[in-house]
Parts: structure tokens; sequence; C-alpha cells
């Protein structure tokens, strides 16, 4: 009876995903459901206790990768990539449970605890990711370490020529020049901070950090351009920053602020930027309503994270003074940067269990591919917002974007740190 019970309620939650592709779930007694069509991709998944049959169908924005980190739902065939896709691919369309329906409810409450990021709150968070061993990010980021959103021109970039791509496509956007003070808000291991001091020439780079791997990784790396009496780095919240700055750049850091901390942020910005400064704001957002960071992705990876929405962020932007020049949605280039990053992290995965063990080597193949699906069937995507005090600041057309692209690539090609990424390819 309870076995008909868990099939009942097991054919009810997956029948509606499957839409497309195949996923065959096997219960703890043996037996075998399956949904979907014939196509591609085909997965299998086990459970091997009832209760964790349970806790997938009470709460599955939590448990499911819980249930695959703890080794209660097994993945027989297929990659839990391909679980995901199968189960996300159509999942806008299907209502949820009211059991779910209850939880987002119940979480969307809890934003203010979540995201009340703090001085030490923000710290603290920003440790329990960034200050893991240094040498699990080299197993599977670029030899410049940025750990964002890479930018595809053509598509068939390698990972290394994507990443320098969106350091251009960013830096001909900040309108740089050589007597300028930049300031980096998360400037992570200095990749681009780097940049703008050695191929866009300015004068003068600050790039802070509340990581200390980070920070020791980025003051070590600057030490090997021929740029580092121009760089400076240090371990400072972005509200005790002082003095004023030409431009500021900040990428895959506005996601750690909080929407509690949004009009801090902004107006933060607005008094260090220079009346005729400008401003590039590179982060993850969504195209819906405001909504609480993922449950799964809040306890394990990004504690203190948020995803704002269009009309979180805008509105933050219009209290503090500082004006919208131009706006550029970068849609799946994020999903593509991940899957390379999934494969690299794959190919390298016993050198990443010598370093922790099984397990997380089970969250952080979940955390890829659970990233990569929601980038590619879900409603978030990455903003590039420049800002700017004085609508003058900045040209009147978008033209000059892509002309700076292409004397900062002209830059690179006579670098020898840049010369060998600029035009690399892969067969894909």
């Amino acid at each position: 009876m309870l076995d008909d019970l868990i099939a009942c309620m097991l054919q009810r939650a997956f029948a509606p995903l499957v839409k497309t592709g195949r996923i065959e779930v096997v219960m703890p007694t043996g037996k075998v459901l399956a949904f979907g069509d014939e196509g591609y991709p085909e997965a299998r998944i086990r459970f091997t206790d009832q209760r964790a049959v349970f806790h997938l169908l009470r709460d599955p924005d939590l448990n499911f990768g819980e249930m695959y980190m703890q080794g209660r739902l097994l993945v027989e065939k297929g990659s839990i990539y391909d679980v995901l896709e199968l189960l996300l691919r159509h999942a806008k369309h299907v209502p949820d449970s009211k059991m779910v329906q209850f939880l987002d409810t119940v979480r969307m409450k809890l934003i203010p605890i979540w995201q009340n990021n703090l001085r030490s709150k923000s710290r603290a968070n920003v440790a329990h990711h960034y200050d893991l061993n240094d040498r699990l990010y080299q197993l599977f980021l670029d030899e410049d370490r940025q750990y964002s959103c890479a930018y595809f021109e053509n598509g068939n970039e390698s990972l290394e020529a994507a990443q320098l791509a969106k350091k251009r496509h960013i830096a001909a956007k900040l309108l740089l020049d050589r007597e300028q003070r930049v300031l980096d808000i998360g400037c992570g291991w200095g990749g681009m901070a780097r940049y703008l001091a050695e191929i866009g020439d300015v004068g003068y780079v600050k790039g802070v950090t509340l990581s200390t791997e980070q920070l020791e990784g980025a003051k070590q790396r600057a030490l090997q351009t021929p740029v580092a009496g121009r760089l400076e780095y240090s371990l400072e919240d972005y509200r005790d920053v002082q003095g004023t700055f030409d431009r500021i750049v900040s990428v895959g850091m506005f996601e750690h602020v909080g929407s509690r901390f949004h009009d801090a942020f902004f107006r933060q910005c607005f008094d260090l930027l220079a009346e005729d400064g400008v401003m590039l704001l590179h982060f993850i957002g969504n195209f819906e309503a405001p909504a609480f960071n993922n449950p799964w992705i809040e306890r394990y990876i990004f504690p203190g994270g948020n995803l704002p929405s269009m009309s979180e962020f805008t509105q933050s932007i219009e209290r503090s003074g500082l004006l919208v020049s131009d706006m550029e949605v970068l849609r799946l280039h994020y999903a593509s940067t991940l899957r390379i990053w999934r494969a690299r992290f794959l190919a390298r995965r016993d050198e990443a269990k010598a370093l922790y063990d099984e397990r997380f080597c089970k969250m952080w193949e979940f955390y890829l591919s659970m990233s990569e699906t929601a980038f590619r069937y879900q409603d978030i995507a990455v903003f590039q917002v420049q800002l700017v005090r004085n609508q003058e600041a900045v040209p009147l057309t978008r033209n000059y974007v892509r002309l700076r692209e292409e004397a900062l690539k002209a830059r690179e090609r006579l670098s020898p740190r840049y010369a060998h990424i600029v035009d690399q390819t892969v067969h894909l």
C-alpha cells in the first residue's frame, strides 16, 4: 500500500515535468517508473530509502541537492546535469505543489534575515565560498581566475578567450583614460584590475575584496605584471571605501549585497564616483518579481546571496541619484561558461576529491549543474548596467564600444600575457 502511494506521488510530481527525453525512477523496493518520451537526454535515478522520496517531494528546492550529496539519490544512468535538465526544461509551465507554494511564502518572509548582510556577516559569507582551498579554483577556472560570466562573441571561443573578451567588453564601456583612478569592488583574484592597468592603461586601480585567499592571490599576481605600481588591493568592505574615483567597476559582487542593502550600495557608489565618472556593474539578475535565494544554494554555496530583479535594482539606482546610461542583458553566456567549468571540474574530479571528499565533489557538481540549467531554462541572466552622475559623461550612441574593443584587442595582441589567448577557439 505504501509503495503504491509513493509511486502515485512520484507520478504526479514527475509526469508534468518530463515532456521530452526520458527518466527512469527506481523506487527503494526496486519498482521502476518511467517518464517522458524516447528523446534525449536519458537518465535513471534510484532512491535508496523511502524517506528520501518524501524529503524530495516535500521540499525539492532544498532536498534534491541534499539527497544527492548524501547518496540517498543515486544517478545510475546519465549525469546529475541530465537529470536536472529533464526536470527543469519545462518546469516554468508546471504549477508548484501546495507544499512548495507554502514554503515559498515562508522563504519570502525570511529574506530580511537571510540577506541581513552587515559587515561581519558579509565577511563570513564570503569566507564560506571564496576562502576554500585555492587549488580547487585552479581545477576549472581560466588562467586569469575569472569567476564570473564569460562573453562569447562567436560561440566557439575557448574559455580563456571568452573571459578576455568579457574584460575587454567591460573596459570598452568604461571609456578609460591614462589619468584615471579606478575602483574595482569585489576584485576577486585581481584579473579585471590588472587588465584595466595593463591593457586599459589607466593610472591607478584599487581592488577591494572580503576574501583573504583572493586578496593574497591578487597581490602575488600583481607582482608578475609590468604595472604592479599602479595596482593596490585591500581587504575592505565597499561601505568603508573612501575617496573619489573616475571609474568604478564591479563584476559578480552585487549578488552578495542583499536587497536590504541595495540603496546603501548605490548611494556609496554615487558618493565615490566623480561628477563626470562612469561605472559598470556586471551581475546576475532575474526577469521576474523579487524572489528568495535558492535554499540549497543559500545553505551550501552562497549564503546571503540574492539575484536582484529589475524592479529591485532599478528603483535603488533611481533613489541614489545615479543615472542608467546603458544596460545590456547577456543571455545564455553564463550557461556556456558553466558548461565549460563543469567539464573541467569533472575532468579533474579526483584532484578535488583529494582536496576534500566525495560529498564535496557531489555538492560542487550539483552546484555547477544546477546553475547551468537555471541559466538555460529559468528566467535569469547577466546584466551589465552602465551608470553615470552626469548623462553627458558618455557618448550619444553605442558605436564607441566596438571601436574601443578593437583598440583594446590590438593592445592585447602586443602583450606577452594576452597575445596567445585573443583568438583562441575550440571545436564544439
